[in-house]
């Protein structure tokens, strides 16, 4: 699965928006309804769904427009999702006495998660071009 993503540029940015968007429900819908068993100020949960919300259109505008020369605009989102898992993991440890063990769970997968899909980036940024 991974070769084949790799192969397909286009199905990178599919896969990045699909992500962005599933983040940005989960932070401004399910958790913030939840907030008290997250620990994170909702504000902050608000804030890091709004800019999950705009790379889920950055990624799927990318993927819509079949763009040939795609590389510098995975570049962009890659640079992107990198800084946005440290932003996160910042905002965890600034928040440490505050999260709960699920807040603690829940942003450790989504950090793994992104820099999974940060690796699927590179590689496919990094392929030879044909």
């Amino acid at each position: 699965m991974l070769q084949h993503l790799i192969q397909h540029p286009r199905k990178v940015f599919l896969l990045d928006g699909l992500g962005a968007l599933l983040s940005a429900v989960m932070l401004g819908g399910v958790l913030t309804a939840i907030q008290p068993l997250i620990g994170l100020p909702s504000k902050t949960l608000y804030g890091l769904a709004g800019v999950a919300g705009l790379f889920c259109l950055y990624s799927l505008t990318c993927y819509r427009l079949n763009l040939r020369n795609w590389r510098p605009f995975l570049m962009i989102i890659a640079a992107a999702n990198t800084l946005y898992g440290l932003l996160s993991l910042l905002l965890v440890i600034d928040a440490l006495q505050e999260i709960t063990a699920l807040g603690l769970t829940y942003f450790i997968l989504e950090v793994i998660i992104l820099a999974v899909v940060v690796y699927i980036e590179v590689k496919t940024i990094g392929k030879e071009q044909v």
